[in-house]
């Protein structure tokens, strides 16, 4: 892979001209990217031209109907040689800074061992919490860029980190800090420190006291996250522990998302509806009362086929998400244990096979969806005016999206109107 810029400069108009198609995702903005997801909503652009400057979108349309004002010589102009252009991917939900992993509870769940069970015998979480703590920040860093890396080569131009492998202040200081050092690729940190209750505390009710005295308001301090979330889940935190540290956090000003009903009905997707969250994260065991919930609030569904995929566990119900006017978004959820695979192309194929989403619902619950569900919806997951120029250039046609697993039809990645990433084919 090669990464091809590291800073980000103001830079005059350019005009990027012969583009055989693209996908503005228009309509779906103007929709809110909820409900139910068509072709029509793409706003697909044939011959199109595209100019950019300072890194905004200025003007999008038909090359017939590029203004006189873009045509002057001396601007810059790039060649698309009739490729197919699309928003960035939006990755939402990452637990990509940790050490270590966990390949031998992979083949314990093989075996018939439960997530519950080999959580229950140290293993889980907090074995990769252990192999966090050891390990050094640069360590961390070397790790992070690796996987930022692969996301970027994958078309993502933002992508979401949470901490929560430390589970003490000193090392989830420590993730975060790693997070806020990646400068090349947009970011969005989320603390997580409820992901599990760790060994220095006797219950989750003492872990969640002390995050809200002490955990939050330094994290806070010291501009660390942007988020705050939390597990709420059977064996890890309850949905009163979930109610305390969310409502807390909001008071201070974070933005709320929650992993929510993933492997059993816990109502925290109703709470986070109710304490207006951005996002619900998993949302396997989802009640036909929470869907109609979620149709009707502002909060995003993040739904996250790999892990489901791993665990071995039922797919949400995305298609009747969708018909109760629900927004949805996906992300690989990747992580040590129940999804170790960063690869987006997987996911969106998962959506499309196991939950019965279109190619058009994937698109956009990928790059608008997953925008809404980091609060970052007027500036990237579509492409228009005044937004940020993040877009992909395809070596196919669109419709070879999340199609092929372990292959990536993204040629050229760009954020802000600068190329930092392009494939070399060797021939």
């Amino acid at each position: 892979m090669e990464l091809l810029s590291n800073s980000f400069k103001v830079l005059p108009y350019t005009v990027f001209l012969h583009i055989n198609n693209l996908l503005t995702l228009k309509p779906a903005a103007q929709k809110g990217a909820r409900g139910i997801i068509n072709e029509n909503d793409l706003g697909i652009i044939e011959d199109a031209a595209l100019v950019v400057k300072a890194g905004k979108i200025s003007w999008v349309g038909k090359s017939r109907d590029l203004p006189k004002a873009f045509q002057k010589k001396g601007l810059k102009r790039i060649d698309l040689k009739g490729r197919t252009v699309v928003p960035a991917f939006v990755e939402c939900h990452t637990h990509s800074v940790f050490a270590g992993n966990r390949a031998h509870e992979f083949e314990l769940r093989q075996q018939g061992m439960s997530y519950l069970e080999i959580a229950l015998k140290g293993g889980g979480i907090l074995s990769t919490v252990r192999a966090t703590r050891e390990v050094t920040k640069k360590e961390l860093q070397k790790n992070l860029v690796m996987w930022a890396q692969m996301y970027l080569s994958q078309g993502v131009t933002t992508l979401e980190i949470k901490s929560g492998y430390g589970l003490s202040d000193e090392s989830e200081i420590k993730m975060l800090e790693v997070i806020k050092g990646l400068k090349w690729i947009r970011t969005v940190a989320t603390y997580l420190g409820p992901h599990a209750v760790p060994a220095e505390f006797s219950s989750s009710t003492k872990y969640i006291d002390h995050i809200i005295k002490h955990t939050l308001p330094l994290i806070k301090k010291k501009k660390l996250a942007e988020r705050a979330d939390i597990f709420i889940e059977n064996g890890y935190f309850s949905l009163e522990d979930g109610e305390r540290y969310l409502s807390a956090a909001k008071k201070l000003g974070f933005d709320l998302t929650i992993h929510a009903d993933q492997m059993s009905h816990t109502g925290a997707a109703a709470l986070g509806c109710k304490l207006g969250a951005k996002s619900v994260d998993h949302l396997v065991e989802l009640s036909d009362a929470d869907i109609k919930t979620l149709g009707l609030a502002a909060t995003t569904c993040v739904l996250l086929p790999i892990a489901d995929y791993y665990l071995k566990i039922r797919y949400p119900r995305g298609l009747d998400l969708a018909a109760a006017n629900a927004r949805i978004a996906l992300a690989t959820d990747f992580n040590p244990g129940s999804s170790p695979s960063a690869d987006l192309m997987f996911a969106g194929l998962l959506a499309r096979m196991q939950m019965g989403l279109s190619l058009s619902q994937v698109i956009v619950a990928y790059t608008l969806g997953a925008a809404y569900a980091l609060g970052l919806e007027t500036q990237v997951g579509s492409i228009e005016v005044s937004k940020d120029a993040d877009f992909l250039v395809l070596s196919g046609a669109w419709q070879e999206l999340f199609y092929q697993v372990g292959f990536s039809p993204v040629t050229q990645v760009w954020t802000r109107g600068q190329k930092i990433y392009e494939k070399k084919f060797a021939i």
